[in-house]
């Protein structure tokens, strides 16, 4: 086969890759932040309590987030992990269903029955193959690819502490107002929104002002909804 026949068809990683768990995560924490401290600042002028707000919310947030993925992706894992569990069994004692099961599978896939039986029998010699074969074929897993709840857990709390850092940054370095804040979380949620354009098929400008759209709504209503609790003195 020619280098050329072998590079003229690449596809870019559907799964998003570490780029969307880091990305989105990153969007959680700056979209809920900035909506928190224009909250905060609709209803109150002291820069200190806004700046508490935001740090409580990043730390929250973050704590929040990690707890919530390694929950999350540790009985993902434990789910999968029995259920591959229950197909080794299945090959150590029916060997012969499994046998018939895989070559039915590749049937399925336009392969003639008998290359199908063929092809089943040799990767059935192999039991640790075999049954990477079958989870992926039956669960969509891979024994040895599972993932980390611990790699997950740091990773949201990373992401969403970088993303909901950035409107809280102006406060504390000294800005007096959401002004700063705000223009810099405008420009942050812009450039993550195009960044998401890697793994999608919309043009960059078209996912920066989507993202953008998104976290200036969300800060506008909370930023009301505390000037107005503000204005009644609650």
């Amino acid at each position: 086969m020619s280098e050329r026949a072998e590079i003229h068809h690449r596809h870019r990683d559907v799964t998003g890759g570490w780029l969307r768990p880091s990305v989105f995560g990153a969007m959680d924490g700056l979209v809920s932040n900035f909506a928190l401290i224009a909250g905060v600042a609709g209803g109150t002028s002291n820069t200190r309590v806004v700046a508490l707000s935001g740090v409580a919310g990043l730390a929250a947030g973050a704590l929040s987030m990690a707890g919530g993925e390694y929950v999350s992706v540790a009985s993902q894992r434990e789910l999968a992990q029995a259920e591959i569990a229950v197909e080794r069994r299945e090959l150590i004692h029916h060997p012969e269903d499994e046998l018939a099961e895989l070559a039915q599978t590749f049937v399925d896939k336009g392969v003639p029955p008998d290359l199908a039986a063929e092809v089943a029998r040799q990767i059935s010699q192999n039991p640790d193959r075999a049954l990477e074969v079958h989870s992926r074929n039956e669960l969509g897993v891979v024994p040895g690819e599972l993932p980390s709840p611990i790699v997950a857990s740091v990773s949201s709390f990373l992401s969403f502490a970088v993303g909901a850092l950035v409107p809280l940054m102006p406060y504390l370095f000294g800005a007096e107002g959401l002004a700063v804040s705000g223009v810099l979380s405008c420009l942050a949620l812009f450039a993550a929104g195009a960044l998401v354009s890697v793994v999608t098929a919309r043009s960059w400008w078209y996912s920066g002002l989507r993202q953008l759209l998104v976290g200036a709504v969300a800060a506008t209503v909370t930023f009301a909804v505390g000037n107005l609790i503000g204005a009644a003195g609650l």
